[in-house]
């Protein structure tokens, strides 16, 4: 099933299914990084250790990778009823959401707005969607030149060098076109937000997984103290680029969570 539609809207999507005799557990669902990022990311990292054991699935977000990039519908509540759309697509029962950075938010956000659809969390350097997070990262996708030289050496070293040249043309062309040719960045602005409170009514089993060095470990902390069965995992050594720069690691934690539930 390469595709589906939801509301209109073609979205890319690759399904991994464990033995028969695997079945009958809550699918987990993966969800990437805004921008320069697509479903590959998870794909050649976690989801295939996870399928030996559970039904797998991955999914372009609306205008990344395979996926239609429609001119405008990139706020917040559109990405949540995408995302809800594919949790229906596999299955009537919850499923686990696994995050990372703006995949972490939107998985989250989605078990805020539907926390019966939602059986697990795993948010990896996950951002919260706190009041003016969605003008916070409509700038920083702003940048240009030198400041947007820096951030990118700055939190991309790792990930850069894990991707050919040819890779990091086709991820930049994406990213400019959502940037240049959507609504992206001011669907962001006016996206919604939420107080930390708002996330005691996700009673779902949680893993936060963040850098010990990382500049949104304070949203990790603030996840731990809110959320009522989270468990905070610190990566020593480690940014918001830990996904990249122990991959090992990361893959490690998020399986054997996953057996544990």
């Amino acid at each position: 099933m390469p595709e589906i539609s939801i509301g209109g809207l073609q979205l890319h999507l690759q399904q991994l299914e464990p033995s028969p005799e695997l079945r009958g557990r809550p699918p987990v669902i993966f969800v990437h990084g805004l921008v320069m990022d697509n479903l590959a990311s998870w794909y050649f990292t976690v989801a295939h250790p996870v399928a030996t054991f559970r039904e797998v699935w991955l999914y372009d977000l609306r205008g990344h990778g395979r996926s239609q990039r429609p001119p405008s519908g990139y706020d917040l509540d559109s990405l949540v009823a995408e995302l809800l759309g594919v949790a229906a697509q596999a299955g009537t029962g919850p499923a686990v959401l696994v995050g990372h950075s703006f995949g972490g938010l939107l998985a989250l956000a989605t078990a805020v707005a539907a926390p019966d659809r939602v059986a697990g969390l795993v948010l990896v350097d996950a951002l919260l969607p706190e009041p003016g997070w969605g003008e916070t990262m409509a700038r920083t996708l702003s940048l240009t030149g030198q400041e947007r030289d820096a951030l990118i050496g700055e939190r991309f070293t790792a990930w850069l060098g894990r991707h050919s040249r040819r890779k990091r043309t086709r991820l930049e062309t994406q990213a400019r076109a959502l940037v240049e040719q959507t609504t992206l960045l001011s669907d962001l602005r006016r996206s919604r937000s939420y107080p930390d409170a708002a996330y005691a009514a996700v009673q779902a089993p949680t893993l936060a997984l963040y850098g010990a060095e990382s500049d949104v470990r304070g949203h990790g902390e603030r996840l731990a103290a809110q959320l009522p069965q989270c468990t905070l995992q610190l990566v020593d050594g480690c940014t918001h680029s830990l996904m990249w720069e122990r991959t090992d690691v990361v893959r490690e934690r998020i399986v054997t969570w996953l057996r544990g539930r």
